[in-house]
Parts: C-alpha cells; sequence; structure tokens
C-alpha cells in the first residue's frame, strides 16, 4: 500500500481517505496516529526511533501549519548519521514533498498537524 496524503488543514490530515485529527507517522504500510514527543514542540531523537528502527531512505519532517515545532541540529545530524536523508518544512509544504517522493524509495513522514 502506498500511502498518500489526500489533505492537510490546520489539525487534520487525510491519508488514503482516513481523517487523522492528531499528530502522525506514516509509513509505507501504515499509519501511527498516537505520535506524540516527550516535549510537545520539540522534536528529539527519541521521539523517532520507530522511524529509526524502519530504515527509511527519506524522512520527512512537518513543523505544523506555522513551523512551531523545533527540529534541533542534533536530531538531524542523528538521523543522517543513520542514512537517512531529512527534509523538514512547515507541514503544508512537507505534505506536498511527501506526496513528490519517488516510489521506488521509503519515505517516512512525521507531520505535527496544528501551530
Amino acid at each position: 500500500m502506498t500511502m498518500r496524503i489526500d489533505n492537510y488543514t490546520f489539525g487534520k490530515i487525510v491519508i488514503n481517505n482516513k481523517t487523522y485529527s492528531s499528530d502522525v507517522i506514516t509509513y509505507p504500510d501504515k499509519v501511527d496516529p498516537s505520535w506524540w514527543r516527550k516535549e510537545g514542540h520539540y522534536l528529539d531523537k527519541e521521539d523517532l526511533s520507530e522511524v529509526v528502527m524502519a530504515k527509511p531512505d527519506i524522512v520527512i519532517i512537518g513543523t505544523g501549519q506555522l513551523g512551531i515545532m523545533k527540529v534541533p541540529k542534533g536530531t538531524v545530524d542523528f538521523l543522517e548519521s543513520q542514512g537517512f536523508r531529512v527534509y523538514i518544512g512547515k507541514t503544508g509544504e512537507a505534505v506536498e514533498l511527501f506526496n513528490d517522493q519517488p516510489e521506488d524509495k521509503v519515505v517516512i513522514g512525521a507531520f505535527h498537524l496544528t501551530c
């Protein structure tokens, strides 16, 4: 199953015709709608342990509609040290990028849906 984000608006994302109203991580074969961070608007590498275990080619991080969620350099450095390409942007931009990725790559998206 290929993940496709049908729509994103503040506080809501539609993936493969199913609506979610909490932050999500999209894997190639599932959506984790219970994703939450140790510190709400700060993304630590420990918040992505399942992502790391999935060994994606690309990790796309949506930092919220206004880009409030912070992704420290240490988190990015850690992900890149695992061999992942990392893209970070406001969630609307991250969703567009997610949908534009080649199908032959394993892509995981972590999307903060509000601020």
